[in-house]
């Protein structure tokens, strides 16, 4: 205790510059801090998405078996836009009281309605949903009641008759389930999305916590030293050095919290792309406080201890600015230990066995990637050290060899100011593997997706709007034959495309021997075909123009267009493409669909989406092959990975930051002694980007070779069709250029114009 109290004695009165580093080391705490919270409480987030929407979940029996008094409910969910829209129609029974689901005081009575704040405010800007909700609204749904607070959700109050019919109409018991229906993030992809917010995150701010627990630590080991030739024991010595890092972590993880706490109310109340929550949703648990106020401190503990080491051992040589011992090899054994796993796995991946991440492998895969991020960072100053030393003894140029004698004396002290920035690009290389495998897993197997909306419910007016939409490719019409619904024989049904060649070719994968103007069969090879639609059937189709209905008789053609649609298509079922200028002036298709077709990829289908339902929101919308859900869940996911690359870059520079002002701070009497020897101004600011791009560049060159290797282990193991990334080098070869110049321009600032002798008076 009497160390620790000497300790913060010696903070308070070692004059301005240590204090200022001090609360230094403090912001670069907080921030660390800041960012551990946010990543420790996404889970929690997410977990709490699911309970609410478990919470509400009715538990049913069938319908036919419920008594006459039983509560009736019939959900129903549509695509409004990208976003799904759930309707809850409740019939209420007169056996008892039946409890209501979270968010409300009781069940709706006929024709009431209860919305959520999000769709209350929908129905002012668009009117036309007040179709879907039939009935008034009698008040909101509490957010007990709601996964997220932009959630589409409504409990209708209808009658028995109305919802007995319907065969998804089932008999209420209670509400509430052990698990969601529709979880905001499926469990194995959790697993993936943990690893990768480790990898951006977690890794990068162990070591940004250790470098602010080390700043200023030339002139601290030089007290130190001071202390222990006084008398202090070893021990000792190390506690007083602890105390200061202790005292600045505790401080910084306090202020840390604070930070998350006013970001979790700003973020909740504005939102993340996708992704929505309550402020209670993000509040710290203890849990989180107790990691962050116990595991920052402990770091900067066992840091402070560690770098006090060589002050308590000998310190006369740090009195006497004695040459310092070289780096140490052992590092090299946790990157070659790292490698030689990854490699390993990379080396499955040419076999016709790659290995898979079930069981230990998905254990040993994580371990080699640590390990190589460890490794990293640990084998530089060792690295450094030698290139500076070899490259110091053959050089004949002064800059260089300034710079070179410097990085060979003090290798750590530039590892400091160059760890953020090789860790950030060593995250992005697994960051693009993620990336990659996640999109393999959502990406469609089609090149185009289509969607299919009711024929009779969108006017011609809403399908020019919707043919104009950004990023519709194509759009044609299909109609069906009408049947005669007294009839007992299941009747045959012929479904005609009404569409252009051009419009043909670009709805299918391929499309010969089409002629515009003509009426045509359509056969696709891949499929069989139905015997009874055959050259010379004739089948009737029922138009309507104006208010007076018009018959068609359309006789199967012998003429053939040879078609192969995607899979799945809205027009794969068609058997005979019909130009629009066989149909009579101004009639419209009694039965059939509008059909609009897009790229497949999730950005351009959620914008599609967001286009039909601001021009059509009351129609039901079918986008073929694609789930909803799993298009928000692919939105709530790109948005996480966005927010943890973002925090992975703010630490990354934010360590190059904190270490670059240090290392000013420090360097001042150096730069002001060689100075006043002759040297001049450029040549010294040379000196200073050349003793940082050294070992920069060799711990990019790295990080992209270990990088790729662990992104390559990590998706031979994910048993995706891509295992080499080749097409991510480039990109990651420029983010490596842009650090090199980014921290070459950082560096000009440690030699200013300003010469103050006081600096090196004691020398």
């Amino acid at each position: 205790m009497r160390e620790l109290l000497l300790g913060l004695r010696l903070l308070s009165g070692a004059g301005r510059g240590n204090r200022v580093r001090f609360f230094l080391m403090a912001a670069g705490s907080s921030l660390g801090v800041c960012c551990l919270a946010l990543v420790l409480t996404i889970p929690a987030i997410l977990d709490a998405h699911d309970g609410r929407a478990a919470a509400r979940e009715p538990r049913t029996t069938s319908a036919r078996h419920a008594g006459p008094g039983a509560t009736l409910v019939l959900e129903r969910t549509d695509p409004h836009g990208s976003r799904p829209f759930t309707r809850v129609f409740v019939a209420r029974g007169s056996r008892g009281r039946q409890a209501p689901p979270p968010g409300l005081g009781e069940l709706p009575r006929p024709g009431q309605l209860f919305v959520s704040p999000r769709l209350h405010d929908l129905l002012r800007s668009e009117p036309a949903l007040k179709g879907l909700l039939p009935g008034r609204e009698k008040g909101l749904i509490g957010p007990a009641g709601l996964a997220d607070p932009d959630e589409l959700y409504a409990y209708v109050g209808t009658t028995r008759p109305r919802i007995t019919g319907d065969s998804d109409t089932a008999a209420l018991k209670s509400f509430g389930y052990p698990y969601a229906p529709v979880p905001v993030v499926e469990p194995s992809t959790l697993t993936n999305l943990r690893f990768a917010l480790a990898t951006l995150v977690l890794l990068p701010l162990a070591v940004f916590l250790s470098v602010c627990a080390r700043l200023s630590a030339a002139s601290r080991t030089r007290r130190l030293a001071s202390l222990r030739l006084l008398g202090l024991s070893t021990r000792g010595t190390q506690r007083v050095n602890a105390a200061e890092t202790v005292a600045a972590a505790l401080l910084g993880s306090l202020l840390g919290l604070g930070e998350y706490w006013i970001l979790n109310q700003v973020m909740a109340r504005s939102g993340l792309p996708s992704l929505r929550w309550y402020p209670a949703d993000g509040a710290l648990s203890w849990t989180t406080v107790a990691l962050c106020l116990l595991g920052c401190p402990a770091l900067a503990w066992f840091t402070g201890r560690a770098s006090a080491r060589k002050a308590a051992a000998d310190p006369l040589a740090v009195r006497r600015t004695a040459v310092p011992k070289p780096p140490r090899r052992w590092g090299g054994l946790l990157l070659v230990t790292g490698l030689g796993v990854v490699t390993g796995y990379c080396a499955t991946g040419l076999t016709s066995h790659p290995a898979t991440s079930d069981g230990v492998n998905g254990l040993l895969v994580v371990a080699g990637v640590l390990l190589t991020g460890a490794g990293l960072v640990l084998t530089l100053p060792w690295l450094s050290y030698l290139l500076a030393r070899k490259v110091a003894g053959t050089t004949q140029s002064l800059t260089l060899n300034l710079a070179m004698r410097r990085t060979e004396v003090e290798p750590g002290s530039t590892l400091r100011v160059v760890t953020g920035l090789v860790l950030l690009v060593f995250a992005a290389s697994l960051a693009q593997g993620v990336l990659i495998e996640f999109e393999e897993v959502s990406r469609p197997s089609n090149p185009v997706q289509d969607y299919s909306l009711p024929l009779s419910a969108v006017t011609g007016q809403e399908q020019s709007r919707l043919a104009g939409l950004p990023g519709i490719r194509a759009h044609a019409v299909t109609m069906d034959s009408w049947t005669d619904p007294r009839s007992s024989d299941v009747p045959t049904q012929a479904t005609a495309l009404v569409a252009t060649c051009a419009q043909l070719s670009r709805l299918v994968e391929r499309a010969d021997g089409c002629e515009d103007g003509q009426v045509m069969r359509l056969v696709d090879p891949n499929s069989a075909a139905d015997p009874d639609i055959r050259p010379g059937a004739a089948f009737p189709f029922h138009l309507r123009e104006g208010t007076r209905q018009v018959s068609l008789k359309l006789t199967i053609p012998t003429a053939t267009v040879v078609f192969r649609p995607y899979d799945p298509s809205a027009v794969g079922g068609a058997s005979v493409i019909l130009p629009p200028s066989a149909l009579p002036a101004h009639a419209r298709p009694q039965s059939g669909a509008f059909v609009l077709d897009s790229a497949s990829d999730s950005g351009t289908v959620r914008s599609v989406l967001d286009g039909i339902g601001a021009v059509a929101p009351t129609v039901a919308v079918e986008p073929v092959g694609v789930n909803v859900d799993s298009l928000q869940q692919i939105a709530v996911i790109e948005t996480l990975l966005v927010l943890g690359m973002i925090m992975g870059m703010v630490i990354g520079v934010g360590a190059f930051l904190v270490s670059v002002t240090d290392r000013a701070v420090e360097r001042r009497a150096q730069i002001t002694a060689i100075t006043l020897i002759g040297a001049r101004t450029r040549t010294l600011r040379a000196v200073q980007s050349t003793q940082v791009v050294l070992p920069l560049t060799i711990g990019l060159v790295l990080a992209l070779v270990s990088g790729k290797l662990a992104e390559s282990s990590y998706l031979v193991t994910g048993g995706g069709a891509v295992r080499w990334d080749f097409a991510g080098i480039p990109l990651l070869a420029c983010a490596a250029l842009g650090v090199v110049v980014a921290a070459t321009l950082g560096t000009l600032p440690l030699v200013g114009r300003r010469i103050d002798p006081e600096l090196i008076r004691r020398d």
